[in-house]
């Protein structure tokens, strides 16, 4: 069994479906998952398109294809539900504009209910015998898996740094590497490398024979 994990898409609709591509090639027919790691819209040109293709290979494979929240989807679904006018604001100036164009230009309150329904829906974390899935990080004070949003969806100091023992890999996002080159430390990987800012979108391929990935696949 082969594991892609995937970085930040950002609305970057094209990348996404070249680097699906490259990952079916690579598989070669052999059994694979997806594990795409949040922060799917805001910034890039087309996060429509992008949710509609994380719903679309999700439906045809449940059990293959999990995908977790971001704290971008966060600050949509905290826009759009409580209609407070600083979270709309906070999330607006963050990349929320591009999202809302990309949907045709809705309100917060006429957006897809099944798009929201389906962002609510999404998991903060994931695993396997190997590694840990998640969008920013860990508490290093606390046992993984965590299932606190403000820290999954939020953390970087002193998680970054401390690249802490949880018991198992860390594969994450967040933090874009500007350098386009993935961040692999001893106990956690750094999957977002900037598509959105002119980077690269990057998969990390994992094995179920050790915990850090055998290669990367990485479209631009």
């Amino acid at each position: 069994m082969l594991t892609y994990a995937i970085g930040d898409i950002h609305g970057c609709a094209d990348e996404l479906d070249w680097l699906i591509g490259k990952i079916e090639e690579h598989r070669a027919g052999r059994p694979r998952k997806l594990v795409f790691l949040g922060d799917y819209i805001d910034r890039g040109p087309d996060s429509a398109k992008v949710v509609a293709t994380l719903r679309q290979l999700q439906i045809a494979e449940p059990d293959r294809v999990t995908c977790l929240r971001g704290n971008h989807e966060q600050m949509m679904i905290d826009a759009v539900r409580t209609g407070n006018d600083h979270l709309c604001q906070h999330w607006l100036m963050n990349g929320g504009e591009a999202t809302l164009d990309s949907f045709e230009g809705a309100m917060l309150d006429e957006m897809d209910r099944e798009t929201l329904a389906w962002i609510s829906r999404l998991p903060l974390t994931a695993e396997d015998a190997q590694r840990y899935f998640v969008h920013a990080g860990f508490d290093s004070t606390r046992p993984a898996p965590q299932d606190d949003p403000k820290t999954c969806l939020w953390i970087r100091e002193p998680f970054l740094d401390a690249d802490h023992d949880f018991g198992k890999h860390v594969v994450h996002g967040h933090t874009p590497l500007m350098s386009g080159e993935p961040d692999v430390r001893r106990f956690r990987t750094n999957l977002d490398t900037g598509c959105v800012f002119g980077g690269w979108l990057t998969a990390g391929v994992f094995t179920d024979d050790q915990a850090r990935a055998v290669e990367f696949l990485q479209v631009q």
